[in-house]
């Protein structure tokens, strides 16, 4: 049997792109198919997201070509893009799909019974026009972006780069391209787009940080190395296991050719007089040998978090703490306690309050009530989660010695230097502005700024937000290692079960939870506890052998209740089919722009409440059957 014929949908050809004397990519070539969901993967400032911008149409190659199949829809999320501020979050998403958007319009202002009404009509039809706003409307839903009138200028940056995703999938493009989609998307959000892109008909290229959305989605790695384009069948496991095996095969050709150079080299050395033919070839292969390129040696970025200074017994203590911020309650009655050499991480939908607890801890922010208390010996290394403002016209040295030739990481004083060396900047890079830098070189910079500080409690807010793979691997290794205490609100699940020791979990309606232990397990127990509050308490029917229960009567406090049980039971059931009816209507969310999510959260206040009552009335059935007979 005959395989299928692979279709490409695009391909590149001999790219070219240099910035100044550094070369990002070097005749690169590659094509992607049909249906392909494509990881790239590389080192920061490998030339991932210049390969992006080559693909969408974004940007120009000094040389080579990238070529699209005919009529291809492109959708593009690039890591800096452009939102109108004066107009509301649907606008611009709805901008996301033009051509269907000029089709609607021009369907508004035609005669309807023209011709063209009637062409119009079977276009937008067989295009599913129709229900293109109900289709941005749960894109905003479900990836948790602003309510659909809040205007742009009014948005975080999380929040504007929600809306850019929004309006990147929402015309369902052939070739969907995708730079750090997961960047300040929640856990929720980040599942949902792994399960849309899953079912995803066309065709898919990305970059991500997260390494289990890259594992789970990605069906062919490209790895973007030494200038080129190689690719790897499969997801991420199956490319770390091939690339294992090519770095392994790769140093057993070194060493074979190292061992004949050696060889051929004691053999030139004695200038043997015979110069014939065979000679002069063996000088030649010698010499042919010696000048190719060994494997590219890979340097690890080396993290250093200067030693923690010594903790007292109380490091950071919080006592029934509560906040409502524009009337929402985001936590009420938390305690607290952090220890030394604890990993704690902040999980939790965005906007549940996880910054804001930060802040409050830290007394950034005051607390409606409660008290934090910092211990004497308290030193906090505060990351907040726009990091640092990074001043464009300095250099690399500039920035991060911040006026000193020297860094000083607890009793050792390095100079700046060799401290950026340890950070993959060699001495000719690190005069280098910051403008000209790519983003993972900016967010090494930012590391390396950030953590020269010191402080023996680190707090981290979306640390691995722009970070390469292989750093975030360097990052975790060096939080392992440090002696103090970590407080990190993340939405990374391979980074929260890889060091975190206890997870505080926002649940929402002001609900938290502390949990020992990694981010998994927190999600096993909090699963178990969302069983336990939707069973109720039923009487057992006692055991062959125990000694049955005497049968009592109904008290007079529960007579009354029963007599009452149905009518409440008819009211929670009426509210229940009400507010379906309500949520089902398809102008649901237009009507209920400001308040749907109440809505539905009251919805599912009432089926737990008719489920409450029913479980007690037959509870109190039972006690008065068994009283009667």
């Amino acid at each position: 049997m005959s395989e299928a014929k692979v279709h490409s949908v695009a391909s590149a050809t001999d790219l070219v792109v240099r910035y100044g004397t550094h070369t990002v990519l070097d005749e690169a070539t590659i094509a992607i198919h049909e249906n392909d969901r494509v990881g790239l993967v590389g080192r920061n400032g490998a030339g991932k997201s210049t390969f992006l911008k080559i693909a969408a149409g974004d940007f120009e190659p000094d040389s080579g070509s990238f070529v699209f199949r005919k009529d291809l829809v492109v959708g593009y999320l690039p890591q800096n893009f452009d939102l109108k501020e004066e107009e509301s979050v649907l606008q611009n998403v709805l901008s996301g799909a033009p051509e269907m958007v000029a089709l609607l319009s021009e369907y508004d202002e035609v005669d309807p019974e023209s011709d063209r009404s009637a062409d119009l009509i079977e276009e937008i039809t067989l295009l599913d026009g129709w229900n293109l706003e109900q289709r941005a409307q749960s894109l905003i839903n479900n990836l948790h972006a602003p309510n659909i009138d809040r205007i742009v200028n009014t948005l975080s940056g999380g929040e504007r780069r929600r809306v850019g995703l929004c309006r990147a999938l929402l015309a369902e493009p052939d070739f969907l391209i995708l730079d750090e989609p997961t960047n300040h998307l929640d856990t929720e959000a980040i599942e949902w787009l792994e399960s849309y892109l899953a079912k995803y008909r066309g065709t898919c290229l990305f970059v991500t940080h997260d390494r289990y959305f890259l594992d789970r989605i990605s069906t062919r790695i490209i790895e973007v190395a030494a200038g080129k384009l190689n690719s790897y069948e499969g997801n991420y496991g199956d490319y770390l296991l091939a690339r294992a095996e090519r770095d392994a095969v790769s140093e057993k050709e070194e060493h074979k050719r190292q061992k004949f150079l050696k060889k051929e080299l004691d053999w030139v050395r004695r200038r043997p007089k015979a110069r014939g033919t065979k000679a002069k070839d063996r000088i030649d292969r010698f010499f042919e040998t010696k000048e190719q390129d060994g494997p590219e040696e890979e340097l690890d970025v080396e993290l250093i978090i200067p030693p923690a200074g010594r903790l007292s017994n109380r490091i950071l203590e919080a006592e029934e703490i509560s906040k409502s911020l524009g009337g929402k309650t985001l936590f009420h009655n938390l305690s607290m306690k952090l220890e030394g050499g604890e990993r704690l991480g902040i999980v939790g939908r965005n906007g549940l309050g996880k910054s804001t607890l930060l802040k409050v801890l830290l007394n950034k922010m005051e607390a409606d009530s409660g008290l934090v208390t910092l211990g004497a010996k308290t030193d906090i290394n505060y990351v907040d989660q726009d990091r640092l403002t990074l001043d464009d016209q300095k250099s690399i040295h500039e920035e991060v010695g911040e006026g000193s030739d020297h860094v000083q990481l607890g009793n050792e004083s390095i100079g700046i230097r060799a401290y950026l060396r340890r950070f993959l900047f060699d001495d000719d890079r690190i005069n280098t502005k910051i403008e000209l830098l790519s983003g993972g070189e900016r967010s090494r910079v930012l590391l390396a700024k950030i953590l020269k500080r010191g402080g023996n409690v680190l707090v981290l807010d979306e640390p691995t937000n722009d970070l390469d793979l292989a750093t975030l691997r360097i990052l975790e290794e060096a939080l392992l290692g440090f002696k103090g205490t970590v407080l990190v609100v993340s939405h990374d699940r391979y980074f929260l079960n890889r060091i975190c020791t206890g997870i505080l979990g926002f649940e929402g309606h002001g609900e938290v939870i502390y949990q020992v232990g990694n981010y998994d397990y927190y999600l096993d127990k909090k699963k178990e506890r969302e069983v336990k509050n939707q069973e109720f308490k039923v009487k057992e029917k006692p055991q062959k052998g125990a000694k049955k229960e005497r049968s009592r009567k109904l008290k007079w406090a529960e007579e009354k209740e029963l007599e009452t049980m149905e009518d409440d039971i008819m009211k929670a059931e009426t509210a229940v089919s009400e507010l379906e009816t309500k949520i089902a209507a398809p102008n649901f969310y237009e009507k209920h722009s400001q308040d749907w999510e109440k809505l539905e959260n009251e919805l599912k206040e009432n089926k737990v409440k008719v489920t409450a009552i029913y479980a007690r009335w037959e509870e109190l059935e039972e006690i008065k059957a068994a009283a009667e007979a």
